[in-house]
């Protein structure tokens, strides 16, 4: 039976690539039966298909996953490259945290991109967020389309590896595809003045074949992720600066809130983990807790 990868879904419909190429227009065959699952095709998927027609399929079988992400809705990516601008709009540190606690917990490499670097005068704001997200690990790349700083860096950790690009809408991920992949014109938008946000501009996950091997995926912006599912005691493992400082934590099983004889509350006192990240733990966790009480 044939097989390939859906490298992008609208409306019904999955596109399927065959490993020669061809793009295979396909619906989901027994469609009740993916629902019965609770398994609906993703972008990223590894699927066996059927041919129904000229250019045209049914797929019959979805491939077991290893990873998945909800929102953006893609599976099977290795990396997830978080993008944030630094002005218009401004650098936001909550819906980046938002989204490092969901790649983690699918054990994606994470990278941080900072988008529009020319519209700041000087370092500083770069290096105060690198302050930030490097003693956790992440490597935060500052970029601009117009000057083409920080392009061959981000390049570096694209190649050979299948890559979503997330972040919220205006921040420019569209714009660096259209750099990144000679020949295709991604449509761009622009930040409202009055919202200070950007407009939607990419209306489905597209999985994107990179000229230097590797695939990268292009998706809608998002505005909130919610941690539904979540359970309160995994939240501190998708912070790694926690982990040295948790295992020494008096009680066994500590949220890092109130507990006497947290180690995480006292490096944060210490200023050996970020306040607004810890700020940002606590609100999460609530969250939770929350979701657990209305469930």
């Amino acid at each position: 039976m044939p097989a390939g990868q859906i490298v992008k879904a609208i409306s019904g419909f999955y596109y399927v690539r065959t490993p020669e190429g061809e793009e295979i227009q396909c619906r989901a065959r027994g469609v009740f039966k993916f629902k019965k699952k609770k398994l609906t095709p993703l972008v990223g998927d590894n699927v066996e298909f059927e041919m129904t027609g000229l250019g045209e399929g049914v797929v019959t079988s979805v491939q077991p996953r290893q990873t998945e992400l909800l929102r953006p809705p893609i599976a099977n990516v290795e990396q997830a490259v978080v993008v944030c601008s630094l002005r218009e709009p401004d650098f936001q540190q909550m819906p980046v945290d938002r989204f490092l606690v969901h790649g983690e917990r699918e054990g994606l490499t994470i990278v941080i991109c900072l988008t529009k670097r020319d519209l700041v005068s000087d370092d500083r704001e770069v290096e105060q967020i690198r302050a930030i997200y490097e003693p956790a690990g992440y490597p935060v790349l500052a970029t601009s389309i117009h000057t083409q700083v920080g392009l061959d860096q981000l390049k570096e950790h694209l190649n050979g590896r299948v890559s979503v690009l997330a972040g919220q809408s205006g921040v420019g991920k569209s714009s660096l595809l259209n750099r990144l992949l000679p020949g295709y014109q991604l449509q761009t938008g622009t930040v409202s003045q009055k919202l200070g946000r950007g407009r939607h501009t990419t209306r489905q996950v597209e999985l994107l074949p990179l000229p230097s091997g590797g695939q990268v995926a292009d998706t809608p912006g998002f505005s909130q992720l919610s941690f539904q599912g979540f359970e309160p005691g995994e939240l501190s493992d998708y912070f790694p600066e926690f982990a040295e400082h948790a295992a020494c934590c008096r009680f066994r099983g500590c949220l890092h809130g109130n507990e006497p004889g947290c180690e995480v509350r006292e490096a944060v006192e210490r200023q050996e983990i970020h306040q607004e990240r810890y700020h940002n733990y606590l609100q999460f966790l609530d969250e939770i807790k929350q979701q657990q009480r209305r469930y």
